[in-house]
């Protein structure tokens, strides 16, 4: 039971880190090129990469991260506190921060955009692309802290239960 034990903690903590990872480099590196591209091509490349993040390896890590995360927190409620507390708080914060800021805010916000249709076709891209930006990129910056600081708690919670 202690392998199964320790093998849940490690693969939560690790599709955690995934996904961490890529709310941050979205909030580093994605938002930030795409600040200097004209408004077509922004509502073009986001509708396209919203469209295309739908894929195994995306919700492996994702969903993952929560499903090992509750699984954890499961096999771990009669464990020491020292194991159980950071597994609790990283399951907080990639759940409420992670998941169901994705779930109730951004991927309605994706569906709106991409059924605009192709940019080509929308009447004040502009207007598009102000009202999509700044409030995407925020809940994304939410969704990046959430899930950094779930991974940190999860490797919190690896680091006490090898040490009990």
């Amino acid at each position: 039971m202690e392998l199964v034990r320790g093998g849940v903690l490690v693969v939560s903590t690790i599709l955690i880190g995934l996904t961490a990872g890529y709310f941050f480099a979205y909030s580093n590196s994605v938002m930030r090129a795409l600040r200097g591209v004209d408004d077509r091509a922004f509502v073009n490349v986001m509708q396209k990469i919203n469209r295309d993040v739908q894929n195994p390896v995306f919700f492996l890590a994702f969903l993952g991260g929560v499903l090992f995360g509750i699984i954890a927190l499961f096999m771990f409620l009669s464990q020491p506190a020292a194991v159980l507390l950071p597994v609790i708080v990283s399951l907080a914060f990639n759940f409420l921060m992670c998941f169901v800021v994705t779930v109730r805010g951004n991927v309605p916000m994706n569906v709106r955009l991409d059924r605009m249709g192709p940019p080509e076709r929308i009447g004040d891209v502009a207007a598009v692309r102000r009202e999509f930006e700044g409030a995407w990129t925020r809940l994304n910056h939410v969704r990046a802290w959430g899930s950094t600081l779930g991974f940190g708690a999860m490797v919190w919670a690896l680091i006490a239960y090898v040490n009990t």
